[in-house]
């Protein structure tokens, strides 16, 4: 079968709100075409299940600018004496906030069976949906007659096309933004946008772009605006969502809850993959747990986290500062304080001024796609 029908499936299959159990949400419906195939509202997580009133547990990321993510990788030194003297690689790839899988065809069940989105109950729940659809018989043509009677099959079948629509579709990597056009040299940067770019790769100050990349690739390639590699920021707890509400709940990332392969890897709880920036300006939830719901506070939070940690962070009964409390007591040193601007002091001063972060922002606004939408406020 030609790619461009399995793409065909793939569309319509990602718009289609029958493969839910709620018959009212699709992929599109947390990832918005209109708003660069991120969340349409700024909700910290998206709202689903049966009756569309159960959270999710991570903040929505968008799905542009994918198709490059590598596999799931860590690499040890060989031996103890080079781990010690050079230390490990950090962690890289993988789709998801924790990198599980290792292409958009084996995620795709997730949704579809989390009782938290789409809420089926199995595959035999999903193949019986998709006989049904009104792209029931393109699938057979695609994945033959008796697939439905073979429902791992149609689950796995359905994660191929789905996989197809978003590598294949334009609308995934339009690279349309003003900054693509500043790289092509089809337009420039205002002094602010300048300043901010600078202040954004400056290794002594914001030092974004050791994760976010901006530079162009091989052959000209633009820039996804991320590294892929995995950091443990210690960003605040997000009390709104209500798994948090179980103080004895923690979402570590790599070492789980959801990724069961890593926990044993003490030293990767609370990791995260880092995300594109692309189109970060036209979102209103921030970092996996959405915990923050305007740029410029995101910003504000990366360089005055170890600076001014009262204003982040709850304080005990005692009136001492919880710093990292997203995380086990006990898990609390794998944050990163040694990258700057992670290695401030109580009571330095922080690399941005409110002045250098409204620069960022406009540097960071230039990364928005010419069709992508800004969710409301």
């Amino acid at each position: 079968m030609a790619a461009p029908d399995l793409v065909a499936i793939g569309k319509t299959a990602f718009f289609d709100p029958s493969l839910s159990a709620s018959g009212k949400q699709s992929c599109a419906s947390c990832h918005s075409p209109a708003n660069a195939y991120g969340p349409p509202n700024g909700l910290a997580v998206q709202l689903g299940g049966p009756n569309m009133d159960r959270a999710g547990l991570r903040s929505v990321p968008s799905l542009r600018y994918l198709r490059a993510v590598p596999y799931w990788t860590y690499t040890q030194a060989n031996s103890l004496k080079e781990r010690l003297e050079d230390g490990d690689n950090q962690p890289i790839g993988g789709y998801t906030w924790d990198g599980r899988y290792n292409a958009p065809a084996q995620q795709a069940a997730f949704p579809l069976l989390n009782p938290d989105e789409m809420a089926n109950t199995g595959a035999d729940d999903v193949a019986k949906k998709l006989s049904k659809s009104a792209y029931a018989q393109q699938f057979r043509e695609a994945f033959g007659q008796d697939v439905f009677s073979r429902p791992a099959e149609a689950l796995a079948d359905l994660g191929k096309a789905l996989q197809a629509f978003q590598f294949n579709d334009p609308s995934f990597a339009p690279y349309s933004s003003k900054f693509d056009r500043v790289l092509d040299g089809k337009d420039h940067l205002t002094p602010q946008e300048a300043h901010g770019l600078t202040l954004f790769s400056d290794p002594d100050k914001g030092n974004c772009a050791s994760c976010h990349l901006v530079d162009k690739g091989a052959h000209g390639t633009h820039p996804a605006l991320t590294d892929y590699n995995f950091q443990t920021l210690g960003v605040p707890r997000n009390r709104d969502i209500p798994a948090n509400r179980d103080p004895n709940f923690f979402d570590m990332g790599l070492c789980g809850p959801l990724r069961e392969d890593q926990t044993k890897q003490k030293w990767f709880c609370g990791m995260f993959r880092t995300p594109t920036l692309r189109n970060v300006a036209t979102r209103g939830a921030f970092f996996h747990n959405g915990v923050f719901h305007n740029l410029e506070d995101s910003m504000r939070f990366y360089v005055q986290r170890d600076t001014n940690p009262k204003k982040w962070y709850p304080k005990d009964a005692h009136g001492h500062v919880v710093k990292f409390d997203d995380l086990p007591k006990d898990l609390r040193s794998n944050v990163d304080i040694k990258t700057e601007p992670m290695t401030n002091h109580l009571g330095g001063k922080p690399v941005w001024s409110d002045s250098d972060i409204r620069d960022v922002v406009a540097f960071l606004n230039t990364l928005t796609d010419a069709d992508a939408k800004t969710v409301p406020r």
